[in-house]
């Protein structure tokens, strides 16, 4: 045999078999490969084919994506089915999110059977919701994002959030998963640990969460409390939002632990000093101070000289004249000039006076006696006997009363 000859067999049998490994292809057949090349928004994937496939970008998500790069790079190996293929045109279409699809129900129905916790990314923000890709297009009600309202969800697009498999409905093809279901989940069990530690009578810092009309929710190691608006400052506060802010770091009292109704009852004011505990310090008989009408009651008024210490006026302390009741001089919220007769830090009872803040009034001029020969009206005197009306005055002597009763003795 030539050289020339041997040389021609051995090229038919390469070219052979080549051929035979080239892979045969039909519609709907399932093939992997490796991305070899992006461009002009498909990638192009080598499977062993005479020549290579190309996923359109519209087949690589079940969810809407702005870049081909977001999903695959170059290298990465796929597996895909194939949607279409034309060897006239060299045109082979494949789809990554058909299979990526069918392998997806599975899996999650194995994950909500089992309750598992997953992280998922975000890709897209719609009307209601947020959208993300579960291997199919999954999606979060905005009710089930977070454990407190969200009003913008715009810059959520892109974040990993973990969540749960809420409901699946293959024949609608409809996945709906929950990130407020693990919040949840998480937040109760850290709710036991921290109510387990906290002890009543504990002080304790926490940051100001939320207020509301009737107080403050104290977060006090990821658990909130409420310090009741009664409970906020020893010093009378109408509105939580004139003291407080939210974000504000505060001490506060642990006054009550109720894990079966997953309450705690806290305190600011408990957590400072008593305003008591400095008065007698700050405050000594005889002094004068200001002070705010607080309440006014039929017996007197209650003065408030600093905050949480309040002071009785009594009625006779009010005024050096006679008033039927403090209502008359005094109204609520007024200040006042008060004096301290007695203060008893212990009793937390302190006695005051308006009136000796103030210069008593002259005393009223005495009326002079009746002169000789003055007229006194008959009508003045009734009808007493015993009463003489003359020239010389008047004159009421115990003969004269008497003097009928004694004759009569004789």
């Amino acid at each position: 045999m030539s050289e020339e000859t041997k040389n021609g067999l051995e090229a038919v049998e390469a070219s052979q078999e080549e051929m035979e490994q080239i892979v045969s292809l039909k519609k709907g057949d399932t093939v992997k490969g490796t991305i070899v090349k992006i461009e002009d928004n498909q990638a192009y994937v080598s499977i062993g084919y005479k020549y290579d496939g190309v996923i359109p970008i519209r087949e690589l998500s079940s969810v809407h994506l702005d870049s081909i790069a977001d999903a695959v790079q170059v290298g990465q190996e796929v597996e895909t089915k194939v949607v279409s293929i034309d060897d006239e045109k060299e045109r082979l279409v494949l789809s990554k999110r058909a299979i990526d699809s069918e392998n997806a129900w599975d899996e999650l129905q194995a994950r909500l059977d089992s309750q598992e916790t997953f992280e998922v990314t975000v890709a897209d923000v719609v009307k209601g919701g947020l959208v993300v890709d579960v291997g199919l297009r999954g999606f979060i009600p905005a009710s089930m994002v977070e454990r407190h309202f969200v009003e913008d969800f715009s810059d959520y697009k892109g974040r990993t959030l973990r969540v749960k498999v809420k409901e699946m409905d293959k024949e609608n093809n409809k996945v709906i998963l929950s990130q407020k279901d693990v919040l949840d989940e998480e937040f109760e069990t850290n709710k036991q640990q921290v109510m387990a530690q906290l002890q009543e009578g504990q002080v304790i810092e926490g940051t100001v969460q939320r207020l509301t009309q009737f107080g403050a929710f104290v977060d006090v190691g990821g658990v909130d409390g409420l310090v009741h608006v009664s409970e906020i400052s020893w010093s009378h506060v109408d509105k939580p939002a004139d003291v407080l802010s939210e974000g504000d770091k505060v001490k506060v009292k642990v006054l009550k632990v109720d894990p079966e109704k997953g309450k705690i009852s806290l305190s600011i004011k408990a957590a400072l000093p008593g305003p008591w505990d400095s008065a007698s310090e700050q405050f000594h008989i005889g002094d004068i101070v200001s002070g705010e009408v607080k309440r006014l009651v039929n017996f007197g008024a209650f003065v408030e000289i600093a905050p949480g210490v309040e002071g009785l006026v009594h009625i006779s302390q009010i005024s050096h004249k006679h008033i039927g009741t403090p209502f008359e001089v005094l109204k609520e919220g007024q200040t006042v000039q008060v004096k301290i007769l007695d203060l008893s830090a212990d009793e937390k009872r302190a006695s005051l006076s308006i009136k000796e803040t103030e210069e008593a009034p002259a005393p009223a001029p005495r009326s002079e006696k009746p002169s000789k020969g003055s007229s006194v009206r008959k009508e003045d005197l009734g009808d007493n006997p015993n009463v003489s009306l003359s020239n010389q005055g008047l004159s009421i002597t115990l003969g004269e009363r008497f003097g009928d009763k004694l004759s009569k003795l004789k």
